[in-house]
């Protein structure tokens, strides 16, 4: 459980730094002069949608071969990816 725990925490803490999240709470506490509301609101942000990940996977492990989510997961992201960029050279 605690390398699971500790693998969880490395990846989601390097994959988030500098990301959009990271950026707009930046912003968002240098404007509001309230960085604890900002650091509470993002907080609860985070645990909520680290959540409903955590559920989804978890029921989708019962119908699904972990091969299958794995390669959703990564096709998923790739478009998402490609969404962004997508709508960034459009303008």
């Amino acid at each position: 459980m605690w390398k699971t725990l500790l693998i969880s925490f490395a990846a989601m803490f390097l994959a988030e730094l500098g990301d959009k999240t990271q950026l707009m709470v930046l912003a968002l506490s240098a404007k509001s002069g309230t960085p604890f509301a900002v650091f509470l609101g993002a907080a609860a942000a985070l645990v909520a949608a680290t959540a409903l990940a955590t559920v989804v996977g978890f029921v989708f492990a019962k119908a699904l071969p972990k091969n299958v989510i794995e390669v959703a997961a990564g096709v998923l992201f790739i478009g998402i990816g490609a969404f962004i960029i997508y709508g960034q050279l459009r303008g």
